[in-house]
């Protein structure tokens, strides 16, 4: 069951928003898609990113793929343990396996994301 507490982006990662502040990660979708992560590449603390442009790289024993944020911001943390453990991507995408916080710069952006129904949708057409 997809989350219904944060947005969705087409590139399959996600957002729950806090305030000023999202946590993103990326769906159990492509965490079953990708197979098992062996290395997560992230941007460091104060970075900048825009939404949907690349801001890192995910490594499965199948392919690399590339990351896209949901929203635009600064990223004011960034989860080490799914650098450090990458599984933790696959074991928990929702919770233990986020990749970043970003402090967002506006919160128009989160209109161009979907909800869990649409991103159910979405992969369901993709499954």
């Amino acid at each position: 069951m997809t989350p219904d507490d944060r947005k969705y982006s087409k590139e399959h990662e996600w957002a729950r928003v806090d305030g000023n502040v999202a946590t993103v990660g990326i769906t159990k979708f492509a965490a079953e898609s990708l197979g098992d992560v062996v290395f997560v590449d992230l941007p460091e603390v104060g970075s900048t990113i825009e939404q949907f442009n690349k801001f890192g790289e995910i490594e499965s024993v199948k392919a690399v793929s590339d990351l896209f944020s949901p929203v635009s911001g600064t990223i004011t943390e960034r989860n080490d343990s799914a650098i450090d453990d990458p599984e933790t991507v696959n074991k928990s995408p929702y919770d233990e396996g986020w990749l970043l916080k970003i402090e967002l710069s506006t919160l128009s952006g989160l209109d161009d994301l979907m909800s869990a129904g649409a991103y159910d949708q979405l992969t369901a057409e993709e499954g």
